[in-house]
């Protein structure tokens, strides 16, 4: 019988045998990848672990079939869902035109105070690229999900409401650098210390478990000195207090500098890398964009706010293939509350096409079942999926920037993703046979 994910008292999550994980098909094209990323895990975890452990997949509703079905987009039913089962995943949804919610991606991040979005972008071989050398592109982004300007606190020029917020600034807070007073449209921009810190913290974390060399915070704090500027300052508080023994920050480097000279600042340096510290250094946003197309493997975990996040996985994405390969999760790490799901798109005119690529949502779920402890399944996965490139057979987008490869529709990816779950395990037993 198939049960709940539950968290212990220790902060960790408990993993049934057979769990049951709730799942949004999602809008356009999302039936017809979900579908087949659904046949892609089930045939990985019996596979993996030889029938003993499975998943019991249960459907919430968001987006169109939602709105069809019970006359709202999110329903309250699914938020509480995602909370009682902790782990779920999802296809892409609509936006929905006019008033109410702005973004159903957004709200359920909201709700579910889901503060980290992670996104790990890996180039793998054969795939199409624009750069000369994708293979050197290796990062996890953590983005901060719940501030910034996605908190949705802005006004319509024009309206009571930021004629209200101008009167204010001008009048009580003595601004006077608005240039078209009575003609603007306002938005706040809310960075908070605790927001920030925890998505540091979670960063580091990360690249501390995964013996990474460095974590990375990208800001604009050269211009937004207090929002950005206190994200990359309560960073590396976070670096210093919390893991003073495991890390070593720029902001130390330049306070050793200015005190005994950079000679020393460097030595110093180099004496806490080759002891296999943590590095813990910071970029200006605008001057990163450009660090990942000509020193992509300077970098490993990225810390950054909202927009900067969005901006950044978008442009790193492209570098490895498109956001049609490109995973993500949203996470709390405190409540374990998780919502892993495709970046891309609904793609509404290619819905009921069966042409579309569903590696996002198969990556995806991949990070689900690493985040459950199923590595095994997750890693055959990644496995049949290279392999299932390499021989050249794939959907559209890949098809239509390689030479001498086949066309294949979603369901005939699926399958050869699962044809070749068979092959990888033969090599490895193989390999292991070998080796004895």
């Amino acid at each position: 019988m198939a049960e709940k994910i539950t968290m212990g008292a220790d902060g960790k999550l408990l993993v049934p045998d057979h769990v049951i994980v709730p799942f949004i098909e999602g809008d356009g094209i999302g039936p017809d990848i979900w579908k087949v990323a659904q046949q892609v895990f089930d045939a990985a975890i019996a596979k993996a672990y030889n029938g003993k452990r499975a998943i019991e997949w249960k459907e919430m509703l968001a987006g169109e079939k939602a709105f069809k079905q019970t006359g709202e987009w999110l329903p309250a039913e699914t938020l509480q869902i995602a909370k009682e089962y902790i782990v779920s995943i999802k296809g892409p949804l609509t936006t929905p035109i006019g008033g109410g919610i702005r973004s159903l991606n957004v709200a359920m991040r909201q709700d579910l105070d889901l503060y980290a979005c992670v996104r790990p972008v890996k180039w793998f071989k054969g795939v199409p690229s624009p750069v000369v050398h994708p293979e050197q592109v290796d990062m996890t982004i953590f983005r901060e999900n719940t501030e910034d300007i996605y908190a949705g606190i802005e006004w319509k020029a024009g309206s009571p409401e930021a004629q209200k917020f101008e009167k204010f600034l001008v009048e009580e807070m003595g601004v006077k650098n608005i240039r078209f007073v009575g003609d603007s449209s306002y938005g706040v921009k809310p960075v908070s210390s605790q927001g920030s810190k925890r998505l540091v913290r979670a960063a580091i974390k990360f690249a501390l478990e995964n013996n990474l060399p460095s974590v990375t915070l990208v800001h604009k704090g050269n211009i937004m000195k207090y929002t950005e500027g206190g994200f990359k300052t309560w960073g590396y508080e976070v670096a210093r207090e919390e893991f003073g023994d495991k890390t070593f920050t720029w902001d130390e480097w330049d306070q050793l500098k200015k005190q005994h000279g950079e000679a020393h600042a460097n030595e110093v340096q180099r004496k806490a890398l080759h002891e296999g510290k943590l590095l813990v250094k910071d970029v200006i946003a605008d001057n990163f964009l450009q660090q990942i197309l000509i020193a992509p493997k300077d970098y490993s975990v990225v810390a950054t706010l909202n927009l900067n996040g969005d901006y950044i996985s978008d442009a790193l994405a492209a570098e490895v293939g498109g956001i049609g390969i490109a995973p993500g999760a949203n996470i709390n790490y405190k409540t374990g509350y998780a919502v892993f799901e495709a970046t891309h798109g609904t793609a509404p005119k290619f819905a009921g096409t069966d042409s579309m690529n569903p590696s996002s949502v198969i990556l995806s779920g991949c990070m689900m079942l690493e985040y459950m402890g199923w590595k095994e399944a997750a890693d055959l996965i990644t496995s049949a999926l290279q392999a299932t490139i390499m021989r050249k057979r794939v959907t559209i987008d890949f098809y239509s920037l390689m030479s001498g490869a086949t066309l294949l529709k979603t369901s005939e990816f699926g399958k050869e993703i699962i044809d070749n779950m068979g092959i990888v395990t033969e090599e490895v037993q193989l390999k292991q046979s070998s080796s004895l």
